[in-house]
Parts: C-alpha cells; structure tokens; sequence
C-alpha cells in the first residue's frame, strides 16, 4: 500500500457527497483527484458550502474528464442507477464505493420491482458486496464494489442481525417505527414530498412499499432459516438530519430485555462506533448528529415477553458518508477509524 491512495468523488455536491468530502480531506492517506457534479463545473467547493476551505482541492469537472488510470478509488453519491453505467467503465485496478442502491440488492430482479429501473450492470452484481463495517465477516479487498447501505437498513440492521443470528427473539413479527431528518430525502425534497408542510409537521411515508424495505429483508433472511418480512414504516421530521429507529419484538422463551443488552454490549464490545445507553433509557439523536456512531438503548416493554430497541444514527455520516470512509478503511486496510478524530 502506497503512503495514500487517490480517489474521486461523483455527486459531490448532494448533501452525502458534501459530507463526504469534508471528511475525506481530513484522511491522512487520501489524497482527492477529482470532485465530479453535473452542476457547478468550474466553481470550487468553496462556493457550493463555505465550510469546505481546503484551497488544494480540485475545481468540480463533470465526469466525461475523469481520467480512471489516475485513481485508486471512487465514490459515487448518485441517483439511483446512475453507478452501474459507470461500473461498466472502470477497469479492474479501481475500487468502487456506491452509496446508492444500485448493489445493495443481490437480485437484479429484485432490484427491478423495488426501484423500477432494469439493471444496467448485472454481471457486477457478483463482484459487489453490501457492507456494515460492524457486521461484515470478509475482506472487501476481494470485491470490486462495495454497496453502502441505506440510512434506515443501518440503524435497523446493527441492533437486529446480532439478536436474530442468536436466536434470541421471534422474527414473525418485528415491526420498525424509524423517523428521519428531511435531508435524508435528497435536495430534490419538494419534488417528493409536494404536498405535504415539511417544516412543520412529522409525515408517514413509504408505508408498505418503501425501498429500503428490500435490503432490510435480503440481510435478515441471509442469516435466519425461517423468511422474515418485517413490517417498516419511516418517517420524515421537521428537522434536517438524525435517524431514530424504534424496534419492537416479540423474545424467546427464557430471553428477557436485559438478556438482548447485555448481549448486543457483548457482541460489539470491540465496535469503535458502537455506543449503548443504559439499559432501559430513551434516547434520541442529539448524541450522534454530526458523528459516525449508533447509539443503541433496549428498554423493556410492559409485557414480559416483550422488549423494545432504540436505535440512533446520523442519516448522512453513519447512514452514508462516514460508513462509506469506514468501508474505505476497511478496504485499504487502514484503521477503521482513521480520519475520524
């Protein structure tokens, strides 16, 4: 491994990509190559957020100019679909970190009838795999893209794998209450959501049918012999970003709330980003924003067989930006919090 490695950015100026950027120029072994946008060319990222003052920076260029002999690595923080033409121009020496959904889901099938687009890239499918760092089991230096998850499978993800693989509760009926800051939405916001008073009111949405329902359901069903459909409804808040998920399941025989805390602190006693309140104790996202940790809590229910999960991230670093650096680590085999402090 060289002193760092180059990378490149595409859809840098989206509220993920902004994040990304102003992480990856704290990285001690990165060096950023190109920042690519449709919009904004010429500007430099100054422009587009005043935070942003590393003057070494390259001017944003669209991505016909990216010459990909020149990189190491390139994130892409785009539309859904728009990764998997770009995979198919990568030679085999360039990583890819995608955080869309565009190989989160093991099916092309699949990924068709959840987000209505035919994949344009199905023999990479193969060669991708979608990573938790906290629940990963493999190297990723074996794969050539790495498939970030979506901001609600993570912090619903993190707390559930480790008590279903222990057979710890019943997977017939987990229902999910996640709520979510508007950024999560995208810049194109009001295009999504045009009727509805964002700043003022807390809106259902995806009831049934949200998209990140599919990779919820492909990752609990990898490591559970019974099939498990969960039941997922999100949430937008009227504030701009933190995610809160509320996870209620049914337990074992013999398991108690407090048998799933001490065991989820046990399981990741060794996960840098990885927090736990004390048992029994609401929590909300004021502690995580503008960090790369979950905060987990496990409260119990008023009946014994039950327990209630609450977990908490921010939606644009540990749900996107910061997951996909700890994934870059990971895949660069720095330490998994390189960058972080």
């Amino acid at each position: 491994m060289s002193k760092y490695i180059n990378v490149a950015i595409i859809g840098a100026t989206g509220y993920i990509g902004l994040e990304l950027i102003k992480l990856l120029i704290k990285h001690p072994k990165v060096k950023i190559k190109n920042i690519c946008a449709q919009r904004s060319i010429g500007k430099s990222m100054y422009k587009i957020d005043s935070s942003i003052k590393k003057k070494s920076l390259p001017k944003i260029t669209n991505l016909t100019s990216l010459n990909f002999n020149n990189i190491d690595l390139l994130f892409t923080a785009l539309p859904n679909g728009e990764a998997q033409k770009i995979s198919k121009k990568l030679n085999s020496k360039v990583k890819l970190i995608d955080l869309s959904a565009d190989f989160r889901l093991e099916s092309s099938k699949n990924y068709k009838k959840w987000y209505n687009i035919t994949h344009k890239s199905k023999n990479l499918i193969k060669h991708s795999i979608y990573s938790i760092p906290e629940l990963i089991s493999v190297k990723l230096d074996k794969f050539r893209i790495i498939a970030c998850p979506g901001c609600y499978p993570t912090s619903i993800l993190i707390p559930l794998v480790p008590i279903i693989k222990n057979k710890l509760i019943n997977t017939k009926n987990i229902i999910i209450d996640s709520k979510s800051g508007y950024s999560g939405a995208g810049k194109n916001l009001h295009k999504k959501f045009k009727f509805k008073n964002i700043y003022e009111s807390i809106s259902a949405y995806g009831i049934s049918s949200h998209r990140h329902t599919a990779e919820i359901d492909q990752q609990l069903n990898k490591i559970s012999k019974n099939k498990i459909n969960v039941q997922f409804t999100p949430h937008l808040l009227p504030m701009f970003r933190g995610i809160l998920s509320t996870i209620y399941v049914n337990l074992n025989k013999n398991i108690s709330a407090k048998k799933i805390y001490k065991y989820l602190k046990k399981y990741y006693k060794n996960k840098y980003f990885i927090k736990f309140a004390k048992f029994n104790t609401p929590i909300g996202t004021g502690d995580i924003i503008h960090t790369n940790f979950c905060k987990i809590s496990v409260c119990n229910d008023r009946k014994k067989n039950k327990a209630i999960i609450l977990s908490a991230i921010d939606n644009l670093i540990k749900g996107g930006s910061g997951q996909a650096m700890q994934n870059m680590n990971l895949l660069c085999g720095f330490k998994e919090q390189m960058g972080f402090k």
